[in-house]
């Protein structure tokens, strides 16, 4: 018997980019079998295979080819340095690695961290940051709950992910420095066949096009014919609005899309030409 070509992904098994990665592949139309407390399951659609992980583990396993792909945070990407390649951006779990110090210190600048401790899970990044700063430090290696290093003595400052910034002000810190921007990032083997590469080209179109929905609403508004150049002037879309006539003389039907980055200035600017009954639309996929 011939066994089926699939393309085996690996995704955290817990943790903050777990809901968001299961997420992302329901929204792609792949419906994955049972997979709670189980290490792998498979989806009943679609050729693939998910393995869920812990996230530190993930760029070591798409290296050694036990995935083909994974979803990671480019914090734990950088930091594990494993000869795989990026393939997308994901927009979601977006956070920053900090450094945090008291909320008395008085903080001028990264050479306050001349000759001082600091505790961090990533010390890899950490002394790249330092070294590029020209800034020697004792780096203090700790896998969980960093930010009581300073209240123990342990540290004088710390650098870990931060979001909101409530653990820090609960612990005493500040957050004065950022280390690295980061996101959920999609890494492939740096060898996958051309059958699994096929593959990935169709879970990429499926993706881009859910990502591109979720920047974009679909609009629609009625116009008065004086204003319709004026007004569809001010909507880019995908390529230009679709205007239909209404039942009421000197009255049009204006259809376009907008991205939610620019979607509130144009709104105002739409009213104030005069658009009516502005009607704002979720997309649910985007084939652009």
């Amino acid at each position: 018997m011939i066994s089926k070509m699939v393309l085996k992904i690996a995704i955290q098994k817990a943790g903050r980019l777990y809901d968001d990665s299961v997420k992302l592949l329901k929204d792609c139309g792949i419906d994955l079998k049972n997979g709670v407390n189980k290490l792998k399951t498979e989806a009943d659609n679609f050729p693939l295979e998910v393995y869920f992980l812990r996230d530190d583990d993930i760029p070591q396993y798409v290296e050694d080819a036990v995935a083909d792909i994974g979803i990671v945070g480019e914090n734990v990407l950088l930091e594990k340095n494993k000869q795989v390649q990026t393939v997308e951006k994901l927009g979601f779990g977006k956070c920053r690695l900090s450094i945090a110090v008291g909320r008395k210190e008085i903080y001028e600048g990264v050479s306050y961290l001349q000759g001082k401790k600091i505790a961090t899970s990533y010390p890899v990044l950490v002394q790249q940051f330092l070294a590029e700063n020209k800034v020697n430090a004792e780096i203090h290696e700790i896998s969980g709950s960093v930010e009581i290093a300073p209240g123990i003595g342990l540290a004088d400052a710390i650098v870990d992910l931060v979001s909101s910034g409530s653990t820090l002000f609960m612990n005493g810190l500040k957050e004065v420095e950022t280390v690295l921007k980061s996101e959920a990032v999609l890494i492939r083997n740096s060898e996958l066949s051309e059958q699994k590469q096929q593959l990935l080209e169709k879970l990429l179109f499926r993706i881009r096009a859910v990502r591109k929905a979720r920047n974009n609403k679909y609009i629609l508004l009625n116009a008065p014919n004086e204003s319709l150049s004026e007004i569809i002037s001010l909507l880019p879309g995908m390529k230009s609005p679709t205007v239909l006539p209404l039942a009421e003389a000197g009255w049009s039907s204006v259809h376009s899309v907008l991205n939610e980055n620019e979607f509130w200035e144009i709104i105002e600017k739409l009213k104030a030409a005069g658009a009516q009954g502005i009607l704002v639309v979720p997309i649910e996929k985007m084939i652009v």
